[in-house]
């Protein structure tokens, strides 16, 4: 049996995973329309792409996955009661958004430096992405505070109430979009809520745009003394605020889940879904992507700088900052430059697992380097060796 698959051009190697059990068709998620499903077996898409009864009614669609982790944009509902198989890819990128929240965080001012001199960070949502944030903060040495209401709070590391976690120095937001009571998300952030966060602390959203009431955030952002803010997700996408844009410290295009290991994870979780839901034999062909080139340390360095440089060997968050700032304003602005950013983004892979090659190195480096995730290569020492 040959599988129709139409996939969302944004999602890399659907044609490597997938191999021989298909046909794959690419198109523009976020134009797509139930027209192209005709003959389409699997779909599979990714935040941008209503998936709905007003979509699929009609088609012989009997999968639907989706590359990312929250699944606020399918009716999940609906695909249930029509037999159709669902899965979604929860996890795959939350270490991506994790070193994209660290990469923020050491890229504007001296946030960084405030956090291992004993500040904290607060957490909002503690899903895949929140924990594996808080666990990254306790390896490099950082306390944190975490709110989720829909939890059972003793299943949650370091629980807090959100104002508790709003006063922290740096408030990373993580939650799941939806406005169902009695926690909705939907503008989690308002004018109260905002007002809490002390001047000069820094705000993080890589979640989703409405968490944050953005005209609220920006009334705040013209006022003196105002809090450092980070963006990748934002209201109305890919039509964004340009006013609010040029508030922020840092602005990006939706990306901070992008590296090229977390796409390739999801893209292999959904297949291996797909082939398991409708019965079909499928061995995993290994990953798509080579291991990237390991990163030389040559001379000691102070924690702070030491973490910089790492996570800029991997991801040079301001170059993502520039390019939507080019697309989005000024002479540079380009209609569709959001998304164009989107799918041409350049390939960018993750700290976890690479490896990290140093001379003799000190009881602290070694430190900061593992909890990062990193692998240690003394090379002073044969090649492979820890």
């Amino acid at each position: 049996m040959t599988l129709a698959v139409l996939a969302d051009e944004n999602i890399p190697a659907v044609e490597h995973y997938v191999g021989s059990l298909g046909r794959v068709t690419r198109c523009n998620g976020r134009t797509l329309h139930s027209a192209q499903l005709a003959g389409v077996d699997v779909l599979l898409v990714r935040s941008v792409t209503q998936v709905d009864e007003q979509l699929l009614a009609g088609s012989a669609v009997r999968f639907v996955g989706t590359a990312t982790s929250g699944v606020d944009h399918v009716d999940r509902s609906w695909l249930q009661q029509q037999g159709i198989g669902f899965c979604h890819a929860p996890g795959a990128n939350a270490n991506s958004v994790v070193e994209y929240v660290l990469a923020a965080i050491a890229a504007v001012g001296d946030h960084l430096e405030t956090l291992l001199g004993g500040g904290r960070v607060g957490i909002v949502g503690y899903g895949h992405i929140g924990r594996a944030l808080a666990a990254r903060l306790e390896c490099l040495g950082i306390a944190c505070l975490v709110s989720d209401p829909w939890l059972e709070q003793g299943t949650v590391g370091h629980a807090a109430s959100l104002d508790e976690v709003l006063r922290c120095d740096v408030i990373s937001l993580h939650p799941e979009l939806t406005r169902e009571q009695p926690w909705p998300s939907y503008h989690l952030l308002g004018e109260r809520e905002l007002s809490l966060l002390r001047p000069g602390c820094l705000l993080v959203n890589a979640s989703r745009g409405p968490v944050v009431d953005n005209r609220a955030l920006y009334r705040l952002l013209v006022r003196e003394r105002a809090p450092d803010v980070v963006l990748d997700v934002w209201e109305g996408e890919p039509h964004i605020d340009t006013d609010l844009l040029q508030r922020v410290r840092l602005g990006t295009a939706h990306i901070a889940g992008y590296s090229l290991d977390g796409k390739l994870l999801a893209t292999q979780m959904l297949v291996a879904a797909m082939a398991n839901q409708l019965g079909v034999a499928w061995h995993d062909p290994g990953s798509a992507a080579g291991e990237p080139a390991a990163i030389c340390l040559h001379a000691e360095l102070e924690p702070a700088t030491l973490l910089r440089h790492l996570l800029e060997q991997r991801y040079p968050i301001a170059r993502d900052d520039a390019a939507l700032r080019q697309v989005a304003t000024g002479p540079g602005a380009e209609p569709g430059g959001f998304d164009r950013l989107r799918r041409e983004y350049p390939p960018r892979r993750e700290l976890l697992a690479s490896r990290v090659v140093v001379t003799d190195p000190d009881a602290a480096t070694l430190a900061m380097v593992r909890g990062l995730g990193c692998r240690i290569e003394n090379n002073a020492n044969p090649p492979g060796t820890d």
